[in-house]
């Protein structure tokens, strides 16, 4: 069954895009084919000027927390700085600089049980950002979460993001926090998958709560979701007849 079909689009330098579409629409194929976890079964990943072949320089946060329990905050942080082969002292310097921007000072010795929900995917940031990738891809990283403590990760990963402007790929079924977090949003069909719209949020930076009830939010917003809505019309019509 194909997921996805003739998806093409770029991610520039320092640039937020964010990924939505219907459910089963083949968002998290996506985003695994481009971190090298799933092979195409034809096209390819292009990261310009970056990498080597088979090794695309990606970290991925995952929609569950995926933190090792039986390792501490700090050692799960370098767990990829372990699989580079860097240098114990280098390790330790890095995690301490991640965990420090992800407001983390003084729970580097406690384990993921100890932490609070959103506490555990920062560490999940900070261990991605730790590897310093040229994209960052995120899989629905706050689904997990109440609405509260999602709202306020969502400023803090804006916050980290102001101060690294790393390259990310968002995936998310939120079409509010799509435009509130992307530079742009990339709506796909149905299965398979195709790109019906890449849409700009048209929103400065910094974010700002106040921006969700600007126009070019809305118009943004309401966009996309007539976008989905009209797919899932379709799908109602296919299986009726």
């Amino acid at each position: 069954m194909p997921a996805l079909d003739d998806v093409s689009f770029t991610i520039e330098p320092e640039e937020i895009v964010a990924v939505v579409g219907p459910s089963g629409c083949g968002k998290s194929t996506l985003l695994g084919i481009v971190a090298g976890l799933l092979p195409p079964t034809t096209g390819a990943v292009y990261f310009e000027g970056q990498g080597r072949p088979g090794a695309p320089p990606t970290a991925t946060v995952f929609q569950e927390f995926a933190l090792f329990p039986w390792r501490t905050v700090r050692k799960n942080v370098e767990l990829g700085l372990e699989e580079l082969g860097l240098p114990a002292a280098e390790r330790a310097a890095r995690a301490r600089h991640y965990l420090a921007m992800a407001e983390l000072e003084g729970f580097e010795d406690k384990y993921p049980h100890q932490l609070s929900g959103g506490m555990r995917q920062r560490v999940g940031i900070a261990r991605a950002l730790a590897v310093d990738p040229a994209v960052l891809l995120m899989d629905e990283p706050f689904s997990a979460l109440d609405a509260q403590t999602r709202t306020l990760m969502m400023e803090e990963l804006l916050g980290i993001w102001e101060r690294t402007r790393t390259s990310i790929a968002y995936v998310t079924h939120n079409i509010q926090e799509a435009v509130y977090m992307a530079d742009r949003v990339v709506v796909l069909s149905r299965r398979p998958g195709r790109v019906l719209d890449v849409v700009q949020s048209g929103l400065p930076r910094p974010r700002v709560e106040a921006q969700t009830s600007a126009p070019a939010f809305l118009d943004a917003a309401d966009h996309i979701w007539g976008l989905i809505r009209s797919q899932a019309r379709s799908a109602i019509l296919d299986s009726a007849e």
